[in-house]
């Protein structure tokens, strides 16, 4: 068994970060369908200032492009930066992720293949 790529959501903004929060990441659930993320999903997260963390979902509003970084993530990644966030699955067979590019106010642009060293 290994851990496998199975969501990605490329390009999205923190549009919030609140420390006081108890913690998690708070991601749009129309963003959340569309790569098959779920509620309490442990995901990593990677932002351009160099940040990583794992931290776990919790549902932002349908449609509202919400990324929220709560809790100790939100000293980390700040609003404004740009983030990656990765779900992964324990497989014992290669899979293919569903990878997903949102715009800076974190719509839905495309799907993008996967493919190692591409470029946006």
């Amino acid at each position: 068994m290994r851990w496998v790529l199975s969501s990605k959501i490329h390009k999205a903004t923190v549009t919030q970060a609140d420390p006081d929060y108890v913690g998690s990441i708070t991601i749009d659930r129309d963003l959340m369908d569309r790569v098959g993320l779920w509620l309490n999903e442990r995901v990593l997260i990677a932002s351009n200032s160099g940040a990583r963390l794992e931290t776990y979902v919790i549902e932002g509003e349908r449609g509202s492009g919400d990324i929220c970084m709560n809790g100790p993530a939100a000293h980390n990644i700040r609003q404004g930066e740009e983030i990656v966030i990765m779900g992964f699955q324990l497989s014992d067979k290669p899979m293919d992720a569903k990878i997903i590019l949102v715009d800076k106010q974190n719509k839905y642009l495309r799907d993008l293949p996967e493919k190692a060293g591409m470029k946006i």
